[in-house]
This record gives C-alpha cells, structure tokens and sequence, in this order.
C-alpha cells in the first residue's frame, strides 16, 4: 500500500509504512507472491511443491537460528562477546532463499545470514568460534563479530561498509558467465542498500552484461534508524529494477515456500542467460538492528506488534501442525536439542586459545612475499607485553 504524497512541508509519518508498501497489509497485496494463504492451504501458482521432509527440515532451522539468535545477544549482553547482529523475523527470508540455491552456486552475504551459511554446512561450532574470535575462528579473530565467510561452501565474506558484496556478486557472476561455468551469485543486502553507490553500479553492470545474479532486498522496513519511508521515493524497492534492465519482483518475505519459489524461479532464468532478478522480499526486523541499537528510540511499539502478528516462524509452525507434521512436543525436543547442542559450543569457543600472532600474516597471499617473511621474523622475535604471551 501506499501513502498519500507529501509536499516539502508534509513530513511522512515515521513507521516504515508510509511508503513502499511496506506494512503487514502489504504481504496480500496481488503484486506479492505469496504461496501460504491464511486458512494454511497453498496456493498453487507459486507453490514449490517441497516435500513434506524438506519443510520440516527448512522450519527446524529456522527454530535454531532464532534459539542461536537469542543466546547470542545475551552471551553480548553478558559482555561474553562483542557484538551480534540477528535475523529475528527475516528467518524465512534468509533460510528460504538460501535453500533454493542449487550447491554450485554462491552466497554472497549481508551481515545477518549466518542462518544460511549453518544451513550450507558450517559447523555451528565454527560459527561461535567466529562469535568469540578464537584460533579456531575461520577469520582468525581479524574481524569483527557476525563477519564470518566459508569458501567449502561457496559463502563469500562479510564486510561492514554497505552495499560492497552487491558489485563483488555481479564480478562473481559476470566471470563464471564469461567461463560458462553453471552457477549463479545470490546476493543479501538491506533496502537501504539501495542508496549506495554498489547498488547502482553492480544493478547496471547486471544489466547491460546479463550476469546469473539474483538481487535479494530485504526490505524489513528499517536502515537502522531510517525508514523505508524515508530512504526511496519509489513505490516499491522492486521497482528499482526497471531502471537498469533487469527483472523485479516482490515476494512476502515472511513466507518461506514464496521466498524458495521466487528465487527458484530466478535462478533458473540466470541458468537459461536471461540475465538478473532483484526480489524484494517484504519482512521485518523484530529486533534491534544489532546489539549496539535501541529500536525503541526511533520506532513505534504498535509497528513491531502488528508485524509479530506476521512472525515466519509461528506462520510456518501453524502450517506444518494443520498436517500433521509437527507438535509441541517435537517442538520442545527441537529446541532442548540446539540449547545443549549451543551451550557445548560455546563452552569449546570460550576455552579456545587466542589467534597466534603469525596468523596476521596468513590468509593473504598464496605465497609470502619476502618483505612480510622479514616482519614476521621481527615479530616473533620481538618483545612482549605483559599477558600478550601469543
């Protein structure tokens, strides 16, 4: 839906809605693919006809990237870790898209899809070992928090300045093109991503080259504390894409078979060289943009209730219960299994050693040039701080 225009002397009301469509009314809109209906049957033009096995097994991860989620931000708030940034109420997004990816393809993340990368076989231990920073860090401790990556599972590296995985996604997929390599990219980024000068190179570079890219906007309705309202004058994010060339599309982001459809069906047009798609998928950050964030300055209680209402996992759950297919029971075994699965790693994280300080000097160039040899040697050589033994 869309709000009336303002004048330059109209201020837009500050609840993410007001325009681009983005308010829980929006996920009925005719213009949104949306494959659960509300009486829990499925709509049949977009239905990805999953197996029952595979959205059972879709829903538990979605169960344990909220638990992770949670423990996470206390594990911060403990001061036990640094920083998290989560996914709570963009599950279906992330999971659902990521699941739709065939194996040769490759992620390229934003900041909140760990849940993907678990999903593409991280170890869950390597992730906390990341959380934590530790020498088993695949980062070894060089980055922030969240900022993980996975070459074995064709996962590209978190970055925190915005918008630069959109153009390392097109480069990605303009290469394997130009090798005729079977693949294509998935790339993660915020709608305020929209405005960064990424966007617009790496959506018309996309174009014009007709790379195997799939452009995937969360759009959760806030740029920390920018609203959606306030970051584009466009009717809808997905219609960004008319400018440079490429598909657009909007899926309701809460509905995990419409994400899985939609990317599917987008992936299979970069396969057959139709070029990009840019899917808007419509969610909503239940929580703070990170651990570092207050949302309650800058948003409105009765917002975030109304989008509860829409939580993708409680959707999901509603569905799979109305087959048959699962129960609080399995339910509780579920979530008793990851706490203890979760707790045992971040007991392995926290007693880890920190990186070695060598480390620094590895993961850069496929072999050492001599300078860097002779720093290290001076490095290791040299003295020490008090306590900064490794």
């Amino acid at each position: 839906m869309s709000a009336t225009p303002t004048t330059p002397s109209q201020k837009p009301a500050h609840d993410g809605s007001a325009k681009n469509g983005h308010a829980p009314a929006a996920l009925v809109s005719e213009e949104v693919i949306r494959v659960i209906r509300d009486d829990g049957s499925l709509d049949p033009t977009w239905d990805p006809k999953l197996s029952d096995e595979r959205i059972v097994e879709l829903y538990s991860w979605m169960v344990k990237t909220r638990i992770v989620d949670d423990r996470l931000v206390t594990l911060q708030r403990q001061g036990r870790i640094g920083f998290h940034i989560g996914s709570l109420g963009e599950e279906a997004t992330i999971l659902g898209s990521a699941a739709a990816a065939r194996p040769q393809d490759w992620i390229f993340p934003c900041y909140r899809e760990f849940g993907a990368l678990l999903l593409r076989g991280m170890p869950l231990q390597r992730y906390i070992d990341n959380m934590f920073g530790n020498s088993n860090d695949p980062v070894q401790g060089r980055q922030m928090p969240d900022h993980y990556t996975g070459k074995p599972w064709n996962f590209g590296s978190v970055s925190s300045p915005i918008g630069t995985q959109i153009t390392q996604a097109v480069g990605f997929g303009w290469a394997a093109k130009m090798k005729k390599d079977d693949l294509a990219t998935l790339v993660y980024f915020g709608e305020g991503a929209t405005s960064s000068n990424e966007f617009h190179c790496g959506a018309n570079f996309a174009g014009v080259f007709k790379t195997p890219t799939v452009f995937l906007c969360r759009n959760n309705g806030w740029a920390i504390s920018v609203p959606a309202a306030r970051q584009s004058a466009s009717k809808t994010f997905a219609d960004k894409a008319i400018a440079y060339g490429i598909r657009g599309v909007r899926c309701d982001g809460n509905d995990l078979l419409a994400v899985y459809a939609a990317t599917r069906e987008a992936i299979e047009r970069a396969a057959r060289g139709e070029g990009s798609t840019l899917i808007e998928t419509l969610t909503y950050r239940l929580s703070g943009h990170s651990t570092s964030d207050d949302p309650k300055a800058y948003r409105k209680e009765a917002e975030v209730e109304a989008w509860k209402s829409k939580d993708p996992n409680t959707r999901l759950r509603g569905f799979l219960e109305k087959k048959g297919l699962w129960s609080a029971e399995k339910q509780t075994a579920l979530e008793e299994q990851t706490s203890n699965e979760l707790a045992e790693c971040v007991k392995v994280a926290e007693k880890a050693a920190p990186p070695t300080l060598e480390s620094m000097f590895e993961d850069v160039f496929a072999e050492l040039p001599w300078h860097l040899k002779e720093q290290r040697e001076q490095l290791l050589k040299g003295p020490r701080a008090k306590g900064h033994g490794h």
